[in-house]
């Protein structure tokens, strides 16, 4: 019984020192989290994120319904809680007077390879909360109020254990509302994540780069290794041609006319 209290103790503990360091970011749109225990930074969270939320007006005759879409950035200056624990992580941002509210949940597994298991992190779960009566995003919502809207067997961001995910592309994951009516879209871009496993204070550990961004990337990179491959191959054949060239030079020249042979020797 003690054990279970002191466990439970040290999960309530967990949720500790946050700190928005989005001041900090060059670029205007990411937002910088860290999530810190016992003085010790164990989640770093930098990204820039949007939800695109479908929502219900009324039609100029007042009586069909047009479905609008509300676009709703992360403000910058967004409150912000988290939990860090041994297998178990979460980041809660909430903003405009928390009307907004985005909760990610990340979680440390095993995950089988075809040499060993490894252990493995991912973001397993995402909610949004909103509420379609806010003027500031949603124009004359008919029937407004809060909505929730939850993922659904999730296994996104899948990262080797110790190191942070990052990738730059924008990525794309859709959230259902709790009366599974509309379909919510969460837009990341410029991500980097380490929920677990912080070695040092307020620096990522080494970087595990997304499918896209390592495909960018070859593709950024192979007309430049192709052109090296060219311009050697060119390199090459213009030697072979200069010694194939002075080779031919220092050899005696045999007339082509037969008759000019008697005047040789």
């Amino acid at each position: 019984m003690a054990e279970i209290h002191k466990d439970a103790m040290a999960r309530i503990g967990a949720e500790q020192e946050v700190e928005n360091l989005s001041g900090l970011s060059t670029s205007p749109g990411k937002d910088i989290f860290v999530v810190r225990d016992n003085g010790t930074t164990c989640l770093m969270a930098e990204f820039a994120a949007k939800v695109m939320v479908p929502y219900d007006v009324s039609a100029s005759n007042y009586v069909d319904l047009i479905t609008e879409e509300a676009e709703i950035p992360l403000a910058r200056g967004a409150e912000v809680r988290g939990k860090c624990g041994t297998t178990e992580s979460e980041l809660q941002i909430s903003w405009l007077d928390k009307v907004y509210t985005l909760k990610l949940y990340f979680v440390k597994e095993g995950h089988n390879t075809s040499k060993r298991q490894e252990a493995v992190w991912k973001m397993h779960k995402i909610q949004f909360v909103y509420d379609s009566s806010e003027r500031t995003y949603f124009k004359d919502a008919v029937n407004p109020g809060k909505h929730t809207a939850n993922s659904h067997h999730l296994s996104a961001l899948l990262t080797p254990a110790g190191k942070s995910y990052e990738c730059q592309a924008q990525q794309t994951i859709s959230l259902i509302t709790s009366d599974h009516q509309r379909t919510v879209t969460l837009l990341l871009s410029e991500v980097r994540i380490q929920p677990f496993d912080i070695s040092a204070d307020f620096v990522f550990s080494e970087e595990h780069k997304c499918p896209v961004d390592e495909r960018e990337q070859l593709e950024e990179t192979l007309p430049l290794i192709l052109g090296l491959i060219l311009g050697l191959m060119i390199v090459i054949t213009i030697c072979i041609y200069h010694i194939h060239h002075k080779l031919t030079a220092n050899q005696v020249q045999l007339p082509r006319d037969r008759s000019q042979y008697k005047h040789m020797g």
